[in-house]
C-alpha cells in the first residue's frame, strides 16, 4: 500500500490520495483520539540510528531518543507532533497531518486488525477533509472507522471510533447522528475528554444552547489549556458576550506555543475583529496566523472578507482567488461571486455561482449536506421557493441553529411570506448573536410589514455591528434606513399615559331657601343622568388621537438610537 508523501511544512497544498489505497478521507476531529503505538518503520529507523527509545508517553507526550552522545532529546519528528497535537486536543499542521496519515496507512497494511491505529487513521481522513475541503476523503474514513470497530466493537472499549464516526457525521452536517454517536460514548466514559468536542459542535448545529454550554464546561474541567479556551471563545462569541469572547480567545492566542494551534487561535482574533466592524484589525490577526502557519487557508478567506470592506478590492480579489484555489470551499465562492456582483461583474459573478452549484453537487455526492449554504444562495440569487423548502427540510430534521433560523426567515421573506418569516428572523437575533447579517434581515422584514419602528432600530444595529457586513447587503441597509428618515421629534417621555382626569369639584349645598320642593306645580324637572358614568372619561377628539399616535412612533425611533 502506498504512502502519502510528505509535504514541505511550507506547502499548504494537500496531498493527493493513490486510487489503490483503500483508505482515505474525511473532516472534523482527528483531535479527538489517542496515537496508536508507533509503527514498526519508526522502530527500525531507531535501531538503525543506534538510539535507545524513550517510549511514547501517553496524553501527547513527545518522542525522546537518546542519540548516544549525550545531547539530550531529539526533536519531534512530524509523526511525532502530530500525535502530540491530537492528543492535546489541538489541530495538527497539514504537513505533520500527511505525515500521521502516511504512517499509519503503512502500519494497518500490515496489521489490519489493529483498531486504534484503523481509528486513528479514520479520523484522521475527517481531519484533513475538514482541513482541505476534499470530500473524497468522507467515503475512506467511514471505511476505515467501520474496520477499525469490526476489529473491536465500541463497547468493548473502541471508543476511539464511535468518537471518529461523530465527527463525521458533524462534518456531514448530520448532527442528530452525531449527537446520538457521542452521547453513546459519553455514557460509557463519561471523563473521556475526547467526545465533548464533537457533541459541542453537534449541539450546536442543532441549536441546543444548553446543551451546548454544559457540554464546553464539561471539557473545560477534564481538558484543560488551548483547548478549553479555544471552545469557551466560540461559545461567548455564539452568546453574543463580546467582550467575554475576545478575552478569552487572546488568552488562547497568548497560550498556544505550536504554530497550527497559534495559527488557529490568531484566524479566530481575526473572525472577531471583523464581526467587530474592525477590518483593519482583522487584516492584522489573519496576516499573523498566515505568518505563523502558511497552511491555514481559511485565514486567506478571512482576509479577503476584511479587505473588501477596507476597499482594496483588487488585494480581496486576488485572496479569494487564492484561497479557492487552495480551500475550494462553496461559502467562498458565494462570497466571491458576492463581490464581482455588487463590482457590476455579472458575468464573472454567474461564473463563480455556478461554481458553487457544482461544489455543492460534488459535497451531496460525499454525503455532505450543503442545504443551508445551497438554501442562502437560493434566497438572494435563485428560486427562494427552493430556499424555503431546503430550510423547512432542515428545521424537520431538528436543525435549529441561529443561522437555520435566520435563512429560513430570510428565504420566507423573499418568497413573499414576510409575517410567517418574522418569527424565524426574531427567534435568529433573539439568541444574543452579533451578527450584523442577521439584525440587517429581521429590520428589512419588519420594514415590509410596515413595523418602522423596530425596523430601524434593527437597521441601525445591523450598520453599527458591522458597517461592511456584506458587499451587497450592508449597502442597502444603508438605503433602507435612508427610505424610513430620521424619527420624528420626541421620545420615550411623550410615551407617558395621559394624567387621569381630574375629579369634578363637589356642588356646595343648598340653602333652605334654595332648596327645590320635594312636590308641587312649581317643582323643576330632575335632569336624567347620562348613560356613561363620570367614571369613564369621554374619548378624545379625533385630532387628539392622532396626535396621540404620532408621539408613540418617536419612542421606537428613539429607542433605537441607545445602542
Amino acid at each position: 500500500m502506498d504512502v502519502m508523501p510528505q509535504q514541505d511544512p511550507e506547502s499548504g497544498r494537500p496531498p493527493e490520495p493513490s486510487p489503490q489505497d483503500p483508505y482515505v478521507m474525511p473532516a472534523e476531529g482527528a483531535t479527538a483520539v489517542p496515537p496508536p503505538p508507533p509503527t514498526l518503520r519508526t522502530t527500525l529507523r531507531r535501531a538503525a540510528f543506534g538510539a535507545v527509545a524513550a517510549g511514547v508517553l501517553l496524553a501527547g507526550a513527545l518522542v525522546a531518543v537518546d542519540d548516544g552522545e549525550g545531547d539530550g532529546p531529539k526533536e519531534p519528528g512530524p509523526v511525532e507532533r502530530a500525535e502530540a497535537a491530537t492528543t492535546a486536543g489541538s489541530p495538527a499542521s497539514l504537513s505533520d497531518l500527511t505525515a500521521l496519515i502516511g504512517d499509519r496507512q503503512k502500519w494497518v497494511e500490515s496489521h489490519p486488525r489493529d483498531a486504534p491505529s484503523l481509528a486513528t487513521l479514520g479520523t484522521a481522513y475527517v481531519e484533513w477533509a475538514r482541513r482541505s475541503a476534499d470530500t473524497a476523503y468522507y467515503a475512506r474514513a467511514e471505511e476505515t472507522l467501520k474496520r477499525s470497530l469490526e476489529a473491536r466493537a465500541g463497547e468493548r472499549g473502541n471508543g476511539e471510533a464511535w468518537v471518529g464516526l461523530a465527527a463525521l457525521a458533524n462534518a456531514r452536517h448530520d448532527f442528530l447522528a452525531a449527537k446520538r454517536w457521542g452521547e453513546t460514548v459519553k455514557r460509557q466514559q463519561p471523563k473521556a475528554w475526547s467526545v465533548y468536542p464533537v457533541l459541542i459542535d453537534a449541539y450546536t448545529g442543532l441549536g441546543d444552547q444548553k446543551a451546548a454550554t454544559a457540554a464546553t464546561e464539561k471539557f473545560g474541567e477534564l481538558r484543560k489549556g488551548v483547548p478549553a479556551l479555544a471552545r469557551t471563545a466560540e461559545l461567548y462569541r455564539g452568546q453574543g458576550w463580546r467582550e467575554d469572547a475576545l478575552a478569552t480567545a487572546r488568552e488562547a492566542a497568548d497560550r498556544a506555543t505550536q504554530p497550527a494551534e497559534k495559527a488557529e487561535a490568531l484566524h479566530r482574533l481575526g473572525e472577531l475583529a471583523w464581526e467587530r466592524g474592525e477590518p483593519e484589525e482583522a487584516v492584522a490577526q489573519f496576516d499573523a496566523s498566515l505568518r505563523t502557519d502558511a497552511g491555514h487557508h481559511a485565514s486567506l478567506a478571512g482576509r479577503a472578507r476584511a479587505l473588501v470592506a477596507l476597499e482594496r478590492t483588487d488585494e480581496a480579489l486576488a485572496a479569494y482567488q487564492s484561497s479557492l484555489e487552495k480551500l475550494p470551499r462553496p461559502e467562498y465562492a458565494l462570497e466571491l461571486g458576492e463581490l464581482y456582483e455588487s463590482l457590476g461583474l455579472d458575468g464573472d459573478a454567474r461564473t463563480q455561482y455556478t461554481a458553487l452549484r457544482e461544489m455543492v453537487a460534488g459535497a451531496k455526492r460525499a454525503g455532505v449536506d450543503e442545504s443551508l449554504l445551497l438554501a442562502r444562495f437560493e434566497a438572494d440569487h435563485g428560486d427562494p421557493d427552493e430556499a424555503v423548502e431546503l430550510l423547512r427540510g432542515q428545521w424537520r430534521e431538528q436543525h435549529r441553529s441561529a443561522a437555520v433560523a435566520d435563512a429560513l426567515g430570510w428565504a420566507l421573506h423573499r418568497a413573499g411570506k414576510s409575517q410567517e418569516g418574522l418569527e424565524y428572523a426574531e427567534r435568529a437575533v433573539g439568541t444574543g448573536v452579533r451578527n450584523a447579517s442577521y439584525a440587517y434581515h429581521l429590520g428589512m422584514i419588519q420594514r415590509e410589514l410596515e413595523d418602522y419602528g423596530p425596523a430601524r432600530r434593527n437597521l441601525e444595529q445591523a450598520v453599527r455591528t458591522n458597517p461592511a457586513f456584506s458587499p451587497l447587503a450592508a449597502p442597502l441597509a444603508r438605503q433602507a434606513l435612508e427610505a424610513l428618515g430620521e424619527p420624528p421629534p420626541g421620545g420615550p417621555g411623550d410615551m407617558q399615559p395621559p394624567p387621569p382626569p381630574a375629579p369634578e369639584p363637589k356642588p356646595e349645598p343648598k340653602r333652605e331657601a334654595e332648596r327645590e320642593p320635594e312636590s308641587g306645580a312649581g317643582r323643576k324637572p330632575k335632569p336624567e343622568a347620562p348613560a356613561a358614568s363620570s367614571k369613564s372619561p369621554a374619548p378624545a377628539p379625533a385630532a387628539s388621537q392622532e396626535a396621540a399616535a404620532g408621539s408613540a412612533a418617536p419612542a421606537e425611533g428613539g429607542a433605537s438610537k441607545s445602542p
